[in-house]
């Protein structure tokens, strides 16, 4: 797990923000998620979402995770607290690894506290990481864009009104399925 935190801090994702190697915290965040890492290494489930959020992983380090879930100060993201809730009435946060397509955060140029689709060419450089983190693991999509890029199955982000089907969704994947 040392080895992927430190090809993810050196790698260059396109025109995204590579939170774990730059701004301050940097270093905490990888330390997060290295410990996440290890945590999960045996997690049957990868629930894989598009990309970091500016009020989510660069904050926190950790995918699909705020700040405020893991210090209770510093924002909070919707997604993160529904996925996150879902995965623990389901009983399944101990066997699922979070992880996004392009594990960096893309915004607008100049506006990093915008979030916005990652490009074909960030999607491509991110692919060795989500290969080898999705190894042995049931592979969940969340959400369109990230369907789009690793088929099915897939269940309906949870953001703007799509909680409920998120949470229906993982009951019929992975709760079915284990």
């Amino acid at each position: 797990m040392e080895e992927l935190i430190e090809r993810l801090a050196r790698a260059t994702i396109g025109a995204t923000f590579n939170f774990y190697r730059d701004g301050p915290g940097a270093a905490t965040r990888q330390e997060r998620l290295l410990g996440y890492l290890r945590a999960r290494r045996d997690a049957p489930l990868l629930l894989v979402g598009a990309a970091a959020g500016h009020r989510g992983a660069r904050i926190s380090g950790i995918p699909f995770t705020s700040e405020r879930q893991l210090t209770g100060s510093g924002p909070a993201e919707a997604t993160a607290t529904i996925v996150r809730r879902t995965l623990v009435e389901l009983g399944l946060e101990q066997e699922t690894l979070c992880w996004n397509v392009v594990p960096t955060h893309p915004h607008l140029l100049g506006r990093p506290e915008t979030n916005r689709r990652p490009t074909r060419a960030e999607i491509d450089a991110s692919s060795l990481f989500l290969r080898e983190l999705a190894r042995g693991r049931t592979v969940i999509a969340v959400g369109r864009i990230a369907q789009a890029i690793l088929g099915d199955p897939y269940v309906r982000h949870p953001s703007h009104g799509g909680a409920a089907d998120f949470r229906a969704g993982l009951l019929r994947f992975a709760v079915g399925g284990r």
